[in-house]
């Protein structure tokens, strides 16, 4: 496996204990900060390209199997369309993506790449089987096509959702039924984890999965407030349920990639006036008010990152 950091913020390095445990393992690190302002939250075509640019050149030249990247922040989860991207080029065999997050990160975003968009990219690419959201329990999944979702995915059958627990979805169109949906009565009535038990879970998880190859993706939002301190609202899921589900995919899946975001850091925005102004209107909205106690963040933050990295290190041999 082959360890990356990714600093499009200070969020991994306001964790020295973890910084010190991933270089002492040969962690590679890209530096990226002085981009991260003007990509973070949603960013334009343009940037996002020179950024991907800037990651490709930062990459390691000699790829030794998997990589696991940390990345910071959940405002930069677009980055994983790029690392998917760079995990399948050497890859043939289809690959199922797999999703934990407490947003559905669906949106349609017409003129670039938002954090809440990226799944849309990564469901567009050839290699992608589809794409398996796991956690979701936010308010976007509360009238979603007036938020903007992208529902075809799921009637076309690349996305799965599966929300940890929540209520059914008032909808307009119809979408028909799936395998982690049916829709009644104007409403999608989701197959949450709450409804199977969480072992159960698992063993209906690993059966849609269809590909040898699996990519995860890990965005902490989908902990307790106990287990994660993130920049955005947060899940029903507890660390010790994600890790063992992990396990269970890597006894019967190849790992050909993963990466984990969600750690708090302060936001910072960079570009024209009216884009930041935009950025910060939209967080008001969508992420909750004040900033976390440094102190505990750190500490939360870090022992979740420290057992992630043993888990994944574990699966991704």
């Amino acid at each position: 496996m082959q360890l990356l950091l990714l600093h499009l913020d200070d969020a991994l390095e306001l964790q020295p204990d973890f910084m010190r445990s991933c270089l002492m393992a040969g962690a590679h690190e890209i530096h990226a900060s002085d981009e991260g302002p003007a990509i973070r939250l949603w960013s334009r075509p343009q940037a996002f390209e020179a950024f991907a640019g800037r990651l490709t050149r930062q990459m390691p030249r000699v790829r030794r199997d998997a990589r696991l990247c940390f990345i910071g922040s959940g405002d930069f989860h677009h980055a994983t369309s790029l690392l998917l991207e760079t995990a399948l080029q050497d890859e043939e065999k289809p690959v199922t993506i797999i999703h934990f997050d407490n947003h559905p990160d669906w949106v349609r975003f017409a003129d670039g790449m938002h954090c809440g968009s990226w799944v849309n990219r990564a469901a567009q690419n050839a290699q992608v089987d589809k794409v398996i959201t796991v956690g979701a329990c936010s308010n976007d999944l509360e009238r979603p096509e007036w938020k903007g979702a992208n529902l075809s995915l799921l009637s076309t059958g690349a996305l799965e959702l599966y929300p940890y627990d929540h209520a059914p979805s008032r909808v307009r169109k119809d979408y028909g039924s799936g395998s982690c949906y049916v829709q009644a009565s104007g409403c999608i009535e989701w197959k949450t984890i709450a409804s199977f038990g969480e072992d159960n879970f698992i063993a209906h998880l690993l059966s849609r999965i269809k590909t040898k190859n699996v990519y995860l993706t890990v965005d902490k939002d989908v902990f307790v407030r106990d287990d994660a301190v993130t920049n955005w609202d947060q899940g029903s899921m507890r660390l010790p349920y994600l890790l063992s589900m992990i396990a269970a995919i890597g006894d019967t899946h190849r790992i050909i990639g993963a990466d984990v975001i969600g750690d708090y850091s302060r936001p910072v925005y960079a570009g024209s006036p009216w884009t930041v102004l935009t950025k910060r209107a939209e967080v008001l909205f969508d992420q909750p008010l004040g900033s976390p106690d440094p102190t505990s963040a750190m500490r939360i933050n870090s022992e979740g990152n420290h057992k992630l990295l043993t888990a994944l290190s574990q699966v991704m041999q």
